[in-house]
């Protein structure tokens, strides 16, 4: 019995039984193994094979693209604007332009568009290289695995050759239509955030401090473009700038301990928050305290004192109200009133400016009356008469 199954599915299988596959004969031939098998009477063409036969499969009709999307061409200003940190560039232009408005000098359009323009160039560059560095880590987090970079939008050498002519054409504009000190600050910001503060991250939580200090720099590059001078003036600014990146950046960093813990970076949120908190509050104090000694410097009349101090304290606040709760809800909105605290503080430094002129000015020469002229001068004129009559007299 067992032979003659076995010979009627080779039959089957070398002339091609109708409507019947290879998994169909092998659950028939499974069938049969069994005990029950022997005494079935079904037909070799059973109920399973009816039920594969009556599913209806649908086509899968998606259309899969390759990771570099077809529209790069199309949208690369779209994706070197996210290559180089819209926002962030935005910030640090602003901050120059406060610097270059702030400073006592004669303001001159041309200047404050290149130097403006330049730092901007500068900035994205650096952002560029940065992103460059960091696609192996940042495609471990939630906050950056968008990148442009990361999904593979644009290539390395996008990256490289954008940030080369940003870079380039931002510092040329510098050296060539600002002042070569502006323009050596620059250079200087390049390389400390490319070169120094990137590494760091991933080695000693000094980094924030060095973030810091690059991000003091645009409103003395727009202090300098102004004047070409660090006075005591710029230093308040780059006090004023480097203070508030601590309670902005460590409240932000709060939130991502996760993210920064994955992707291997040494942030005070993550190795040691009760120093993140602390040191957030301690510099929203050194905020209020520069804003109080504007007017000393000289940049800011004794009303921004005022003015000011309401806004710098409620931001002393929420810093407090960080260090104590150190929950994400504190953390978030010491990070948003951030956002709003710098912009406000900038604009009521100009309008409170300590002098809107240069101090050295030059004394334009007026018109005076003929009557007020020496008598050195009204002497002249009757020389050519009194010449003659002398000649006259002799002749006789």
């Amino acid at each position: 019995m067992f032979h003659s199954k076995v010979m009627h599915c080779t039959i089957c299988l070398k002339h091609g039984a109708v409507g019947l596959s290879n998994s169909v004969l092998l659950q028939q031939l499974a069938r049969i193994s069994t005990s029950q098998g022997w005494n079935s009477k079904l037909p070799l063409t059973t109920q399973t094979t009816a039920s594969v036969k009556s599913k209806n499969v649908q086509k899968d009709t998606r259309m899969w693209k390759e990771t570099p999307a077809h529209d790069r061409k199309n949208n690369l200003g779209n994706y070197c604007m996210m290559l180089s940190k819209f926002r962030l560039s935005s910030l640090v232009v602003m901050t120059s332009m406060a610097g270059y408005a702030l400073a006592p000098a004669p303001f001159n359009l041309t200047t404050f568009a290149l130097c403006a323009v330049g730092t901007g160039l500068t900035s994205a560059a650096a952002n560029s290289i940065n992103q460059f560095h960091e696609v192996p880590f940042d495609a471990q987090m939630s906050r950056t695995k968008n990148r442009v970079l990361v999904k593979g939008l644009l290539e390395p050498v996008h990256a490289i050759g954008f940030a080369t002519a940003a870079g380039t054409t931002g510092l040329g504009l510098l050296y060539f239509g600002v002042n070569p000190l502006t323009a050596a600050l620059g250079a200087t910001n390049l390389i400390l955030y490319t070169s120094v503060y990137t590494p760091m991250k991933r080695i000693s939580i000094l980094n924030t401090w060095l973030g810091s200090v690059v991000g003091a720099i645009p409103p003395l590059m727009g202090w300098v473009g102004c004047t070409g001078a660090l006075d005591p003036g710029a230093i308040v600014l780059g006090v004023i700038l480097y203070s508030w990146q601590f309670p902005h950046f460590n409240a932000l960093s709060w939130n991502l301990r996760p993210d920064y813990s994955r992707a291997g970076y040494r942030m005070m949120a993550v190795t040691d928050p009760a120093l993140c908190r602390r040191v957030a509050l301690r510099h929203t104090g050194v905020i209020v305290g520069t804003c109080l000694a504007s007017s000393y410097f000289e940049v800011t009349n004794m009303w921004f004192a005022l003015e000011s101090l309401p806004l710098n304290l409620y931001f002393m606040y929420l810093a407090w109200q960080f260090h104590k709760k150190s929950d994400s809800s504190s953390s978030r909105k010491l990070f948003r009133f951030s956002l709003i605290h710098l912009p406000a503080l900038m604009l009521l430094m100009l309008v409170n400016k300590k002098s809107w002129y240069s101090s050295k000015e030059q004394d334009t020469p007026k018109v005076q009356d003929v009557n007020k002229l020496p008598d050195s001068r009204i002497s002249v004129l009757p020389r050519r008469p009194i010449v003659a009559a002398q000649e006259a007299e002799s002749e006789i």
